[in-house]
């Protein structure tokens, strides 16, 4: 095997997916700026057919690609599923959003015809994550495309056969080539293509990452950085009453186990009132103990699968030890199921009273409970991140949950509803260390295009009345 070679494995086995040389940066990005004119002036209409048309393609090849996901990722069959059926929707709502957010407008003021379009930014890099292989990297690739910009897309070096089935169903809508060029690689090719001679980035993926992106772009102030990010997120669970417990705890279970703790809008941190937890805690515990984690063609289907790498199971292992060394009381452990795989099994900590605790994203099935003597300790314990994803709230009254947003620092705030739970005809996106204030998803369409504001006539017309010698 090469040195060079990239190799994709499936999570649940360790059995080679794919295998495949990193990509040549110099030669996509070129090849999209070689596409850039023709689809750009490529009129609206046009491009809505293509991009419809890979949408049809997507449902035409939809249990395949389902379960191409599910076998690169880990994900059960159940949830990847889902994933195909976002990618799809996609689409529709983001003619929708095209049409509202970057169409045309026009009208007039003191007979002066005002006019405002929008333009494409030219060729963008799109850089996915490996949680959502799909659906995420769509959510940037799909507005790009309705807007006329070109292209670059480098996936996550942990899935890369999910892009190439994607890129194959672009082919099949018949997208011109060079209006959407793949480039595989890891770290050093996604810092090679921010870069290159492109007109903007757009990035899923890491805090760390997005801030070392953040720095690389301050330079080039002309160039659109969106960043989505993870966050370190809080979930309230505040009077909530007796014949409710149970919905609560499923709730609380959803919100931090979901993907295996893999979405970056996962509960990371459970705040509850000291004293008041018990019945809560036991009905919270009975549901994980109750959690199928397996391959996901297993029957019965399981709640979760493996985390995507033995490489991210050893971080968290270690992250937990972190979170223990510093006094953390187990309630459940972070188990590592078979002990050359990454199946971990759902972990719950009590760090209450921990000073210092690390202010990090741990990307997994792991939750962190606090107790607090009252509310307004349970907003500052909410508060007390860098980043502002996602917060909820389970309990409570309609007053309550006013407070709670409004104190919440968060650009995705629920009530009695899971954290990871999201529209798709919403915007996406959060603050401080998950977002540079571009959300994605429904706004996306915001940062595909560039306003251009016009005044106009159809002959020329003017004339100057002050401060002309006679």
């Amino acid at each position: 095997m090469s040195h060079f070679e990239l190799v994709s494995t499936d999570p649940c086995t360790g059995e080679v997916i794919w295998t495949g040389a990193p990509g040549d940066v110099g030669a996509a990005v070129a090849a999209a700026r070689a596409a850039l004119p023709g689809w750009a002036h490529t009129p609206l209409d046009a491009r809505i057919a293509v991009v419809r048309a890979f949408k049809d393609a997507v449902l035409g090849r939809a249990e395949d690609f389902a379960a191409l996901i599910a076998r690169e990722t880990g994900k059960p069959l159940w949830e990847t599923r889902t994933e195909v059926a976002s990618v799809a929707a996609k689409v529709d709502i983001s003619i929708v959003a095209q049409a509202e957010r970057a169409g045309s407008r026009s009208g007039e003021a003191a007979g002066v015809r005002q006019v405002l379009r929008h333009k494409p930014h030219g060729v963008l890099a799109v850089l996915g994550p490996y949680n959502f292989p799909a659906h995420l990297p769509n959510g940037h690739i799909v507005p790009a495309l309705l807007a006329g910009n070109t292209i670059v897309f480098k996936p996550s070096e942990l899935t890369p056969a999910v892009a190439d089935f994607m890129a194959d169903c672009w082919r099949a809508a018949g997208l011109p080539d060079g209006v959407l060029t793949l480039v595989h690689g890891g770290g050093d090719t996604g810092r090679d293509l921010a870069a290159a001679d492109i007109d903007g980035l757009l990035f899923t993926g890491s805090a760390h990452v997005g801030a070392a992106l953040a720095r690389q772009f301050a330079d080039t102030p002309g160039k659109i950085l969106a960043l989505e990010m993870g966050g370190n997120n809080p979930l309230i669970v505040w009077d909530v009453a007796d014949d409710a417990l149970d919905a609560a705890a499923a709730l609380i279970v959803q919100s931090g186990y979901l993907s295996a703790g893999q979405r970056c809008t996962c509960a990371r941190r459970l705040i509850v009132q000291d004293g008041a937890e018990g019945p809560l805690l036991e009905r919270v515990t009975a549901l994980i103990d109750r959690i199928i984690v397996g391959a996901p063609l297993d029957a019965p289907q399981p709640f979760m699968g493996p985390v995507i790498a033995n490489r991210a199971a050893d971080g968290l292992v270690a992250g937990v030890e972190t979170l223990r060394a510093r006094g953390a009381r187990t309630i459940r452990p972070l188990t590592r199921r078979v002990a050359d795989r990454p199946f971990l099994l759902p972990a719950l900590y009590d760090v209450t009273g921990i000073g210092a605790l690390p202010d990090s994203e741990l990307f997994g099935p792991v939750l962190q409970l606090t107790r607090v003597a009252d509310w307004d300790s349970a907003i500052a314990a909410a508060n007390a991140t860098r980043f502002g994803l996602s917060a909820g709230l389970i309990g409570g009254d309609a007053a309550l949950y006013d407070r709670f947003w409004a104190a919440s620092r968060a650009g995705v705030v629920n009530w009695n509803r899971p954290t990871n739970g999201a529209a798709s005809n919403a915007p996406f996106g959060g603050i401080g260390l998950s977002g540079n204030h571009r959300p994605s998803a429904y706004y996306a369409a915001d940062y595909a295009a560039w306003p251009v504001a016009s005044l106009e006539a159809d002959r020329p017309e003017g004339s100057i009345t002050t401060g002309l010698s006679a």
